[in-house]
């Protein structure tokens, strides 16, 4: 089990200063705070049915990766829960480079969280899902045995249209960023 105090590492913080720019981003953001003034331990996914989890929205030169959910068989950003001792961040990355197989690296010159998003999961949990821009490598996606069926790069666009509404919202918001200046490209802009 995860104590509060372990694997802290300053994303409470990075949630309750993420700015939302729509509403289910408003209301992600509203259930994420009053959930977690409830959790005594929001990172163990055994102490309640409402856990945080980590994801990663994965960019590169050619867009972005999203891998094929093995059990919802959906395309979805590579993600999972916090396993002990794990900040959030630090599971997103781990995540990404086993359900993708890519080589990836958290984007310079980006704050921590990029995106939250609150939604009910497979198995009936609430999922208070921390999104961080990661950077992958310009190869294609191999996730190894046992992990994601596929995995590929895609055009924002396409991604987009893929996407459920949560993603999207993520993906709406890196096209603004990008188009704005923002690291991309693995810090190149």
């Amino acid at each position: 089990m995860i104590s509060r105090p372990e694997a802290e590492g300053g994303w409470r913080d990075d949630v309750a200063s993420f700015e939302p720019r729509t509403g289910r981003e408003a209301a992600s953001l509203a259930r994420a705070l009053g959930e977690l003034g409830r959790l005594a331990s929001p990172l163990d996914r055994d102490a309640d049915r409402t856990h945080v989890t980590g994801s990663a929205i994965v960019v590169g030169p050619r867009g972005t990766v999203l891998h094929l959910h093995k059990r919802l068989g959906r395309w979805l950003q590579p993600g999972g829960h916090v396993e002990p001792g794990e900040s959030p961040a630090d599971a997103a990355l781990r995540e990404a480079a086993e359900e993708t197989g890519l080589a990836v690296r958290r984007s310079p010159g980006t704050r921590g969280l990029f995106h939250l998003d609150v939604h009910a999961a497979a198995d009936e949990h609430l999922h208070i899902d921390l999104r961080y821009l990661v950077v992958g490598d310009d190869v294609d996606p191999a996730p190894p045995p046992g992990e994601s069926p596929e995995a590929r790069w895609f055009s924002l666009a396409e991604a987009q249209a893929l996407a459920d509404e949560g993603l999207r919202d993520a993906l709406a918001r890196l096209d603004r960023d990008r188009s704005g200046g923002a690291v991309w490209r693995g810090g190149r802009r």
